[in-house]
């Protein structure tokens, strides 16, 4: 079964671990304050759950999640995730983040960013513009009218195929806007952003984004 490693376990990296868990996944789950404080969810998680440090979850992933602070993202181990690919769920806020030069000047990407980081990494957007308890509560299976659907973005297709696979698993349709250059249109404050929408309505969201 494949591991997921998830590297951040705040509201979106510990609803991710709920829903991987009951689907099968094993998780390995880490945050900026160590294993010990993750034992409480940990126990609710049950056995496919396991607390280690970035390094370890960074380690053990097939597919790793990261879903820190953007402020944080140059602290996510690069040599064990090399090969890899890795799902950036971060947003920028500047008033958490601290202002950042690239994205301010709209040179860069926040998942364009996390890609420089991790050069050998297979980076893909995913699960960014969807709140936490929304992730576990709006899937439907395959087909409902009106099915939500969620973006992902990446320059490698396996990791556009492996988000395709997985948001259907989470009861969600994707759509792909395609390289890391233009997952800008996903972002904060741009129309398909924090929205429920069908694929219809995220196509057009994002054609509507304004940089």
């Amino acid at each position: 079964m494949t591991t997921l490693g998830i590297i951040g376990a705040g509201h979106i990296g510990s609803a991710l671990a709920r829903g991987l868990t009951a689907r099968g996944y094993d998780v390995v789950i880490a945050n900026s304050r160590g294993p010990e404080t993750l034992s409480a969810l940990v126990e609710e998680l049950g056995p496919r759950a396991r607390a280690g440090t970035a390094e370890d979850a960074a380690a053990a992933a097939d597919v790793a999640v990261v879903t820190v602070p953007l402020k944080a993202y140059q602290d996510i181990p690069v040599a064990p995730l090399a090969g890899k690919i890795v799902l950036d769920t971060n947003n920028y806020y500047w008033e958490r983040d601290g202002r950042i030069a690239e994205l301010d000047d709209k040179r860069a990407t926040t998942s364009g960013l996390l890609q420089e980081h991790l050069p050998e990494s297979k980076v893909a957007k995913a699960f960014n513009h969807i709140t936490a308890s929304q992730i576990g509560t709006d899937g439907t299976p395959a087909g409902t009218p009106g099915r939500r659907a969620l973006a992902t973005s990446s320059d490698n297709p396996e990791a556009v195929e492996f988000v395709t696979g997985l948001y259907d698993e989470f009861g969600f349709d994707t759509v792909d806007v395609g390289p890391l250059a233009e997952s800008w249109r996903v972002e904060r404050d741009q129309p398909a952003y924090g929205v429920r929408q069908d694929r219809d309505e995220l196509v057009g969201n994002l054609a509507r984004a304004q940089r």
